[in-house]
């Protein structure tokens, strides 16, 4: 008798230790929110899109808490492969892609400002679809062109940073001559194998048109 109630007691404990467990399962669902250790700009030039992304991360993790307390479905590794686990996963894919869409903006553009890049050449970047590098290509060719002073004809052993430039780009260009900044016979003759080259006036001097053919 006495072993029968202590048997009985055991049973009644289990029970109740499984209800609690059950419900401390239910409210507690391990790890819920969202992370990421990816860097991103919180400081994009477009305020809405940081709040969009908190609001996606926050109706990701509703939605999360929500299938784990009230279907004991655990949708980011379900176990199991019924209609409704798959509907749920289904709509958890959806949430989390608006999550990672928002999140791949704001981490490009914390890359992008690491470069020195600033929020508004970041937005000049992404309305005009240029990408960084030929951006950074237009930039400098303009510091370029900028030196370009067209009444003043170069004249020789004239030095300067532009024609330090121009060299370079002839040489690039498969020309054979000394990067020195000097304007010597070898520099005019390249440029005006170049002029030649590209269908311009070939006098050996510089103008607007072979500047830009020469840095486009």
């Amino acid at each position: 008798m006495k072993q029968l109630i202590i048997l009985l007691l055991i049973i009644i404990l289990g029970i109740i230790g499984y209800g609690q467990y059950s419900k401390y399962k239910r409210y507690n669902s391990p790890n819920v929110d969202y992370t990421t250790e990816k860097k991103l700009d919180i400081k994009y030039h477009n305020q809405e899109t940081v709040i969009n992304y908190y609001k996606a991360k926050e109706a990701l993790n509703s939605f999360v808490m929500l299938q784990w307390t009230a279907n004991d479905i655990d949708v980011r590794t379900p176990k199991d492969d019924d209609n409704e686990t798959k509907h749920a996963v289904g709509l958890y894919a959806e949430k989390l892609a608006v999550v990672k869409f928002y999140e791949a903006k704001l981490e490009k553009s914390a890359i992008l400002k690491e470069d020195g890049i600033s929020n508004k050449e970041i937005k000049f970047l992404e309305e005009t679809g240029t990408d960084l590098k030929e951006y950074q290509h237009s930039l400098e060719t303009k510091k370029i062109i900028s030196m370009f002073d067209d009444t003043q004809k170069l004249s020789y052993g004239q030095t300067s940073a532009l024609i330090f430039e121009v060299q370079k780009k002839l040489v690039q260009n498969g020309f054979d001559l000394k990067i020195d900044g000097i304007y010597k016979i070898e520099t005019r003759t390249a440029i005006k194998g170049f002029e030649e080259k590209n269908n311009l006036y070939a006098d050996g001097y510089l103008d607007v048109l072979t500047l830009d053919a020469l840095f486009e």
